[in-house]
């Protein structure tokens, strides 16, 4: 089975086009790197010619609101024009968990957007939303320093292993369209702050993490449970302290 990944080498990407080479299937990474751009729609009809599923996995560049909006508005709309055109048969979107619940972020609303475009298209699809991944603990660490602290919402997270979302986007995408929405989350739940207090401090740094409920999330405030799964979800395998032992 022939299946290109848009976002190839990126973070999920990469590790998704080793598991599906693993498992015997030809795996093509896209990205501006290999001359595929989405946005502009270079490339893309050649790197799709004969594709029978394609896994969008792509990230803005830029998380400026109108920039990022933009950015899977475009991108979507020339996938599903282009996949339409070379016959593909299932298109995977990884998005995000709790999209419509958190409307004044605006990748999230970006977000929403691109799966929007993916379900009025006429390429069989399957929404896969995952809560946050392990790796961003850092960076959301670094974005709540402040005076010698570290201060992040006390809401409810649930976050997950990039190996794990790209084991359960290989499971997806070698399998039927689900023409639905399911989501991915991590094997163990806590408070926001827990988790990163855990990643920080075996970074070896002694700031304290503080859980505050009126803390922002990418500047915007969100609820106790705008970031976990409401209903079913299919959960990782990975707890972070094994991915933590690997730093």
């Amino acid at each position: 089975m022939k299946i290109v990944v848009i976002g190839g080498t990126g973070l999920i990407g990469s590790k998704l086009v080793a598991r599906l080479k693993q498992q015997g299937h030809e795996a093509v990474a896209a990205s501006p790197k290999s001359g595929v751009n989405a946005v502009t729609g270079e490339g893309l009809a050649a790197a799709l010619a004969g594709a029978d599923v394609v896994v969008d996995v792509a990230n803005a560049p830029s998380w400026e609101p109108a920039a990022v909006l933009e950015f899977f508005e475009r991108s979507s709309q020339n996938l599903a024009a282009t996949e339409a055109a070379a016959g593909v048969k299932h298109h995977v979107a990884l998005s995000i968990v709790g999209t419509e619940r958190s409307p004044d972020i605006a990748y999230f609303r970006a977000k929403l957007a691109q799966e929007t475009i993916v379900k009025a298209s006429p390429v069989p699809y399957s929404i896969v939303r995952a809560t946050q991944f392990f790796e961003f603990l850092g960076a959301i660490a670094d974005m709540g320093a402040t005076e010698g602290r570290i201060v992040v919402p006390s809401a409810m997270f649930q976050p997950i292993a990039g190996e794990d979302v790209a084991d359960r986007l290989a499971e997806v995408a070698t399998g039927q369209p689900l023409n639905g929405t399911i989501d991915i989350a991590g094997p163990e739940k806590a408070p926001f702050n827990e988790f990163v207090a855990r990643r920080v401090k075996a970074s070896g740094d002694a700031r304290p993490v503080v859980g505050d409920p009126k803390a922002p999330y990418y500047g915007a405030p969100i609820g106790d449970t705008s970031l976990i799964p409401l209903g079913e979800a299919r959960l990782g395998k990975t707890p972070l302290a094994t991915w933590l032992a690997r730093l």
